[in-house]
């Protein structure tokens, strides 16, 4: 067999082999690695290569080490799994670099970071103030993670006060011009809902590079063409003119009546659909 055929036949056995075994690690090894899981990423890389260029008569041999590896990789994944005391060996512990807006530089040093590393990593958070930040850490993969104080986080609406419902996963109804029936089942619509509001639009599923539709009914979509400009859905913020509108009608009828007991009535539905709009308002006003 010629020496170029034979490696890209090793090549390919190698590549699958390698596909297998890696699928069995599971999706930890494509994602940050702990130290071990690095040493093993390189270790691997490095036999199935030897897999593929080897061309003396033990080959064979390489599979032999692969198979330990990843055995030897998987016992201790497990071993990690079963006893905290085993991660902490086997991987590095958390280190805190930041305590109260100050920096620990004993931790800093014992890492091995500098100070310009650290503010770095500070400003991929968007944080560019040491003295805002309540508690960092550097986790046992080599990430930081930053926790601002309370005075310098984001504002939610759990700071207003106000409850919101909870929010679905948006789906992605049409791919590639074509209709995903599963996410239009899991949201409980239909194809016939799906095509009236591309209608509205003037648009045909074929023209729609990416649909989705958000958990309040509510579709979006990126053409192939991108010249076309889409406009954006105006169901929500006519519903929420239109309640308005009732609002105000009722304060109206409130006012123009001198029966008592029907300004009365009009004066408390009037209440009752301003209370229902303030609820209402983060959802549907935009």
């Amino acid at each position: 067999m010629p020496d170029w055929l034979e490696v890209g036949l090793r090549t390919l056995f190698a590549v699958i082999v390698l596909f297998f075994l890696t699928k069995l690690l599971g999706k930890r090894q494509v994602s940050q690695l702990s130290f071990f899981e690095y040493i093993t990423g390189i270790t691997i890389g490095s036999i199935a290569a030897y897999i593929s260029l080897d061309t003396d008569k033990k080959w064979h041999l390489g599979l032999i080490a692969l198979a330990v590896w990843i055995t030897v990789s998987y016992l201790i994944e497990f071993i990690q799994l079963k006893s905290k005391r085993a991660r902490d060996f086997i991987d590095f512990k958390s280190t805190v670099l930041i305590k109260d807006g100050k920096i620990l530089e004993d931790n800093l040093k014992k890492e091995r970071l500098t100070t310009d590393d650290l503010l770095s990593e500070l400003r991929k958070k968007d944080v560019f103030k040491v003295a805002d930040v309540e508690f960092a850490l550097m986790e046992a993969d080599g990430a930081i993670n930053v926790l601002l104080t309370r005075e310098n986080q984001p504002l939610t609406p759990k700071h207003l006060g106000v409850k919101v419902a909870p929010e679905k996963a948006t789906q992605a109804v049409i791919m590639d011009g074509k209709v995903m029936d599963e996410p239009l089942e899991t949201l409980g619509l239909t194809r016939s809902w799906l095509h009236g509001k591309l209608e509205k639009q003037g648009l045909t599923e074929k023209n729609v590079f990416l649909g989705q539709v958000d958990s309040y009914g509510e579709l979006t979509v990126d053409l192939y063409d991108d010249n076309v400009h889409v406009p954006k859905p105006q169901d929500k913020p006519q519903l929420y003119a239109l309640l308005k509108k009732c609002e105000a009608d009722l304060e109206l009828f409130s006012l123009s009546t001198k029966n008592n007991s029907a300004k009365k009535m009009y004066e408390q539905s009037s209440e009752q659909l301003q209370d229902l709009l303030q609820k209402l308002k983060p959802f549907i006003h935009c």
